[in-house]
């Protein structure tokens, strides 16, 4: 989240494909009334300050998708903002629900995606499986508050990305926080850590000396996950360097 009181470009829900599937139904979308009012004391973020100024965004390394428009390469002028230097975490998100009482649109609808191999949830709650990623079941019961299905909770995972967030549900946190989601633009220039022209926000190779940058997936993908940096699905934030700006989880983790 920035502080910038810019509304983001643009906003889409997630893309079939390798990382996340469609979602073929949505929760009816609260009115901006119904939207929790600002507090009067923001929760504590840690800021990081960033300088702006003109850069290189797109994909320098031609191994984007076209249609998401990530070429060609242009010059982007950003004026001074600030940033969060993590992600919001569970615990964050838990204090904004139990302040405002607030739901998410997977607990409104009842369902959310999970990853096959960590869904914690019995057969009666598995209700689909996507056709565009079939890795990623629909399961009843899954939210921010039990991320692998009804049979786990969120409680070990406080320091975690937090994750079945929509774009409602982000902008309704922003909102209640004081803060706004970063444009396109922003969290580009935010996330390459004053890098220019490189595939990851620490260089071009994904682990410089054997060492882990990032959580992703290691192993044989989508069934044989090796853990070989020690997690199998998400990571607290915080657990790999951070970018050029002091940004944390700028790669990897929940699909960065």
């Amino acid at each position: 989240m920035t502080s910038s009181p810019t509304p983001p470009r643009r906003s889409t829900g997630p893309t079939p494909g390798c990382c996340t599937p469609g979602r073929t139904q949505q929760a009816p979308q609260p009115a901006l009334l119904a939207v929790p009012a600002p507090r009067k004391e923001r929760p504590r973020h840690e800021d990081v300050a960033l300088p702006g100024g003109t850069f290189a965004m797109g994909d320098a390394c031609d191994e984007g998708y076209p249609a998401d428009g990530e070429g060609p390469v242009h010059l982007v002028d950003v004026a001074p903002f600030s940033i969060d230097a993590t992600p919001v975490t569970t615990t964050a998100f838990a204090a904004f629900a139990q302040a405002t009482g607030y739901l998410t649109d997977a607990e409104r609808a009842g369902s959310s995606a999970v990853f096959d191999l960590f869904a914690l949830a019995r057969p009666h709650d598995i209700l689909g499986r996507s056709s565009a990623a079939p890795w990623w079941l629909e399961v009843r019961g899954a939210n921010w508050r039990h991320p692998y299905g009804p049979l786990g909770d969120a409680d070990a995972l406080g320091e975690h990305p937090v994750t079945h967030i929509s774009h409602y549900d982000a902008l309704a946190y922003c909102r209640w926080a004081g803060r706004a989601l970063p444009t396109e633009a922003q969290w580009e220039y935010a996330a390459r850590g004053g890098l220019a022209g490189r595939r990851y926000s620490w260089g071009d190779d994904l682990m410089p000396g054997g060492e882990f940058r990032c959580r992703i997936w290691h192993g044989d993908f989508p069934t044989r996950p090796t853990g070989a940096d020690g997690w199998f699905a998400t990571s607290p934030v915080r657990t790999y360097p951070a970018n050029g700006f002091g940004l944390y989880d700028v790669a990897g983790n929940v699909w960065e």
